[in-house]
Order: structure tokens, then sequence, then C-alpha cells
């Protein structure tokens, strides 16, 4: 349950580090893993199968362009502030 809650995610790291997004997404998922977890104690369960889940997220992400795939060329990571944060951290 909880990949299928992150799985619409880009990866941009800006400056190609991992703490500007991934870091407050990590967070989230960690958040949404607790819920999920209290759901399935609940007796909630997931019409697809972790499996499938897993496989649909390997052809969502070869899917994506370069440009979204933590290459730090997208999303976040070209936005005015975030070239910014590139120039101030590498030079």
């Amino acid at each position: 349950m909880v990949l299928k809650n992150v799985m619409g995610l880009v990866c941009d790291p800006v400056a190609g580090l991992v703490e500007v997004p991934c870091a407050k997404r990590n967070a989230l998922g960690a958040s949404l893993a607790m819920v999920m977890a209290d759901m399935a104690l609940a007796g909630i369960n997931s019409v697809i199968p972790v499996d499938e889940v897993i496989t649909a997220m390997g052809a969502v992400g070869r899917s994506l362009p370069e440009s979204l795939r933590e290459t730090a060329k997208g999303g976040l990571a070209v936005t005015p502030t975030g070239l910014e944060l590139n120039k101030k951290i590498f030079g």
C-alpha cells in the first residue's frame, strides 16, 4: 500500500544532493508506512498484489525521461532556486 502511495513521485535532487526534496519524501514515506500498517492490521487489504505493484513501479520508472530519474536535471533541481543552490554549493 505504501509503494502505491509514493509511486508517482519524481526524484529530482537539488544540486544532486538528497537533502532536497528526498529527506522530506522519506519522512512522508515513513508516515505512510505507519498509516498503511494500521490499515492492514484493521483488515483492509490491498486490491493489487505487492508483486504487481513492484512490477508496475519498475515500468513507470523506466518510462520516465532521464531528467526525472534522480539526475538533478529536472523537477525542483532546475528551478531558479535549485540552480542557485547548485551554484552556491559547487561554484
